[in-house]
């Protein structure tokens, strides 16, 4: 495991705040990234850290884990404040069990102890009836408590707790690591963090390879999480559940809100009207001034006034409010006229070896259906979406389509098919030749690729860039059934709502394996739950699924 990303680090003195930022200036080429931006972050604080893709976010984290060190300003910390980090992606362990590479987050159980000891040492130093003096009570108490926890019998009770709360199950506890795939290596790496408490929990993106399950969970967890949390996450739902407070960088400034991102949301777009009213208002009065000045400019009796009017014009800071984001719209070709029934499974078998996915699967899919796909990671949700693509041979069994049926699929292996020497726009126009209405640039806009990026070439694009190229040209072909495996993956919050909108103006059938709850609750009417030992289709949206599942657990 890369102890240089999980390892908890320690940083140095504070006075009111756990850690305080004072006036962080940072520039990259001539770009302002930080212009003198402050905060401070409390020790029970949950914050989520937004902005545009660019905007800052990943240095941020790198700055508090102090891999980036700025040039002006600077960062409080004591040295008894931990941190824990949960990169995107990039962790793998292997060489031992799942159970003794989620035990050795306690081998800091002498590191606790010392920091109750430095604390305690501080303490004598500090003014009994100073915030600070109360605050490290609090934090010793914490310790302590922590400390309790490495105890045999309930390290093995909290190891079980994360792992299982994780999507891990009873028999995973003795596999070699190495085994695990990539989502499931983060998913460890999260159950290390978790069992370490660290004083800041620094997340990014750490519902990327988590099931709608699974990510409840966790949303459950964080909530009563001891320390503070820092999250850069793309999913709403995700953010309004866990967090309390929201960091907005934006234009080289730090924007903070007290409230979820559903406050920041509504306290932004109140705070730049309000900005565009005083901007017309001070434009009104500028015009009023001017006209003043030069109807008088001339006028002996009133140059004092004119002159008085002309150095106040001079003195006021003009206020420039922030620009707005330009809308993105577009739309999927019309779909070719469909029958009732759109695909039909019967009795369907798939095996990959000895693990069997499906035994017997039955299944319906009829015109207008709206399906999001949900199940624990494995259960096979990747797997159905091929067969009823039409792209996974079955064992045994039967595909039934409808007549006049035309699938439009997305995966994200898809990805690698690119052409390497076309550019992204042309890699994407090629799909939509002999289909009028699609609209190539549009789709790009919406999937973050702007004017510039439209034209680089595919060979330089990150793995993400090319999932959304891919994502891109599956939606210039005209169909009547859409099928998309994870499409929101790699896309912000704003994009997200794009896809949502096309998707609600589609005149056809689509099938989302998705666990953006957010994303898939305004667009679907059914939920397919997908297990192991079977499957069920109820009529309903995921966070109607997730009420019910839960009320299934409580009465068992």
């Amino acid at each position: 495991m890369g102890a240089m990303v999980l390892g908890i680090r320690t940083l140095h003195p504070v006075f009111s705040s756990m850690i305080n930022l004072n006036k962080i200036s940072l520039t990259y080429g001539e770009r302002a990234l930080f212009n003198e931006i402050s905060a401070a972050i409390g020790q029970h604080d949950r914050i989520g850290l937004v902005g545009v893709n660019g905007s800052g976010k990943s240095t941020f984290f790198k700055m508090l884990l102090g891999e980036v060190e700025p040039p002006a300003g600077e960062i409080e910390k004591p040295d008894f404040v931990t941190l824990g980090y949960l990169p995107q992606d990039g962790i793998s362990s292997k060489g031992g069990t799942l159970y003794t590479e989620a035990e050795s987050a306690f081998a800091d159980a002498l590191t606790l102890q010392n920091k109750i000891d430095a604390a305690t040492e501080r303490m004598y130093e500090l003014d009994p009836s100073g915030e600070e003096y109360y605050e490290l009570i609090d934090s010793i108490g914490e310790w302590e408590h922590q400390l309790e926890d490495h105890e045999p019998e309930k390290m093995k009770s909290r190891i079980e707790r994360i792992l299982h709360g994780l999507g891990f199950s009873h028999e995973d506890m003795q596999r070699d690591t190495g085994e695990f795939s990539g989502g499931w290596q983060m998913r460890i790496a999260l159950g290390k963090l978790l069992l370490q408490t660290p004083s800041l929990l620094l997340l990014d993106e750490p519902t990327n390879h988590l099931d709608i399950l699974s990510q409840h969970w966790l949303e459950q967890y964080l909530k009563n999480y001891r320390g503070a949390l820092m999250i850069i996450s793309h999913d709403r739902a995700f953010l309004n559940t866990v967090t309390t407070r929201t960091f907005e960088l934006k234009l080289g400034r730090l924007n903070t809100y007290s409230g979820n991102y559903g406050f920041y949301e509504k306290e932004s777009a109140e705070r730049i009207a309000t900005q565009r009213r005083k901007a017309a208002e001070q434009k009104k009065e500028f015009a009023r001034q001017k006209e003043f000045i030069n109807r008088f400019r001339s006028n002996q009796k009133k140059a004092s006034m004119v002159q008085s009017r002309i150095k106040q014009l001079d003195k006021i800071e003009i206020i420039e409010p922030e620009r707005e984001e330009k809308k993105i719209f577009f739309r999927f070709p019309e779909p070719p006229p469909a029958s009732k029934k759109v695909v039909e499974l019967k009795g369907v078998h798939k095996a990959y070896g000895d693990i069997k996915v499906f035994n017997g699967l039955d299944l319906r899919i009829d015109k207008g259906d709206r399906i999001a796909v949900v199940g624990v990671n494995g259960a096979g949700k990747s797997t159905l979406a091929r067969i009823l693509a039409g792209v996974e041979p079955i064992d045994e069994g039967e595909r039934d389509c409808g007549v006049n049926t035309v699938f439009g699929y997305f995966a994200q292996q898809q990805a690698e098919e690119l052409d390497p020497r076309k550019t992204v726009l042309e890699e994407v126009e090629a799909a939509a030749i002999d289909h009028p209405d699609a609209n190539p640039r549009g789709a790009l806009g919406a999937l973050l690729f702007s004017g510039g990026e439209q034209k680089k070439p595919v060979e330089v694009l990150s793995g993400g860039e090319r999932n959304r190229v891919a994502l891109a040209k599956m939606l210039m072909r005209p169909a009547n059934c859409v099928i998309l495996d994870e499409p929101t993956n790699h896309l912000d919050i704003r994009s997200k709502s794009v896809l949502q909108d096309a998707i609600n103006l589609f005149n056809g059938t689509v099938i989302l394996v998705s666990h953006d709850r957010d994303f898939l609750d305004p667009v679907v009417n059914k939920v397919l739950e997908v297990r192991p030992d079977g499957s069920r289709m109820l009529t309903c949206n995921v966070s109607e699924y997730i009420d019910r599942i839960e009320k299934e657990a409580v009465g068992q």
